[in-house]
């Protein structure tokens, strides 16, 4: 069952588990807003779940005008030009910037394009400062709920992961279909010696207005 007061949005940077999350959203009862345009490939073998409409955003959101009850990705630098006449529950996808700078790399060699022109340190750089600025204006408009998401989390822990997820949404999800649709045989260019969940929680929440975006507070809720 799908609550039709909100959007679901999913974002992060590019390879950060953002398919892998409207994949499971869909599997548990939130349809996907997707015109299959872009075609599943073997970086992503499940899918893409990708709006073409949403590289508009900034020019033109009324796409969004019939997105209440349906889950949208939206890329990271995009998402902040949400309209403020809808509400949204915001998964902000996490993932160790390196393996999101190897995957990127990957798949840009799958596609035989040209990768970024940056040195990869440098590139990991610029793009978490990127996720930072991106969480740091949602994380202060009104018509925003944020819960940020581990990628790893939902493969190491994916019952407390899906619960928090469940929770966030409508608490009415197929918890069983969204767990049956993490494949940990996807997870690649991974780095080891990371700790899961390094810099936060498996899930943690921000309610506007009740925390400060920079202190884990009382309108912050970690699983």
């Amino acid at each position: 069952m799908t609550d039709a007061s909100f959007i679901t949005v999913v974002s992060g940077l590019p390879r950060s588990g953002t398919s892998l999350m409207m994949q499971m959203l869909a599997a548990g009862g939130i349809p996907p807003l997707t015109d299959d345009e872009r075609a599943a490939d073997e970086s992503n073998p499940k899918g893409y779940y990708e709006l073409t409409r949403v590289r508009k955003l900034a020019a033109d959101s009324t796409f969004l005008d019939a997105a209440a009850g349906h889950a949208v990705k939206i890329i990271h630098r995009l998402v902040t030009h949400l309209p403020e006449r809808h509400h949204y529950r915001v998964i902000l996808m996490r993932r160790p910037i390196e393996e999101v700078v190897a995957s990127q790399r990957v798949m840009l060699e799958r596609l035989t394009r040209p990768g970024a022109r940056l040195a990869e340190d440098r590139l990991a750089v610029v793009l978490e400062q990127q996720l930072q600025q991106t969480r740091r204006v949602l994380v202060q408009q009104s018509f925003v709920q944020l819960l940020e998401v581990d990628y790893h989390a939902i493969l190491t822990t994916p019952d407390r992961t899906i619960q928090a997820i469940n929770h966030f949404l409508t608490g009415q999800l197929n918890t069983a279909a969204m767990k049956a649709v993490v494949d940990p045989r996807l997870y690649r260019q991974r780095r080891d010696a990371i700790a899961v969940c390094s810099s936060i929680p498996l899930a943690s929440v921000h309610v506007p207005g009740t925390a400060n975006d920079d202190e884990p507070a009382a309108g912050r809720q970690c699983v």
